[in-house]
């Protein structure tokens, strides 16, 4: 049996709700899964203003346990798998309070994947966003 969310995925501009700041002209996604059952997470794009941009590569691990986000002292990501089709990931502060947060889920069909994702982004404004992916 394939994992749902192993692939490529293309950004639905029209299908999604950007929030203010950040408004994608273009995006794709790979999820990859490791032997272990982490998946690693890319994304990449090119911003409103026609620039390229690149995320800092992800590792969700869909095990429900707290693990140190790299590159950022005091921060935990717990990830649980809620259903076949759904992914949720959490960032947590020392504190316990939510920095960021984003759930994943694949349609039926195995076509779409519907991100909804808030937090604070890299200059701390807050953002939400629900945004729509094509398999590729």
């Amino acid at each position: 049996m394939s994992d749902s969310f192993v692939g490529t995925w293309t950004l639905n501009p029209s299908g999604s709700a950007f929030d203010a700041n950040h408004k994608p002209a273009e995006a794709t996604m790979t999820w990859e899964l490791e032997a272990d059952g982490t998946y690693l997470l890319l994304a990449a794009g090119i911003d409103a203003k026609g620039a390229r941009c690149e995320e800092k590569p992800q590792r969700l691990r869909p095990d429900g346990v707290a693990y140190p986000v790299d590159g950022f002292p005091g921060l935990t990501s717990v990830t649980a798998r809620l259903s076949p089709n759904t992914i949720r990931a959490e960032a947590k502060r020392e504190d316990g309070s939510l920095a960021g947060e984003g759930t994943y889920a694949v349609a039926g069909d195995g076509r779409t994947m519907t991100a909804t994702t808030r937090g604070f982004d890299s200059q701390l404004r807050p953002f939400t966003m629900q945004t729509v992916w094509n398999r590729t």
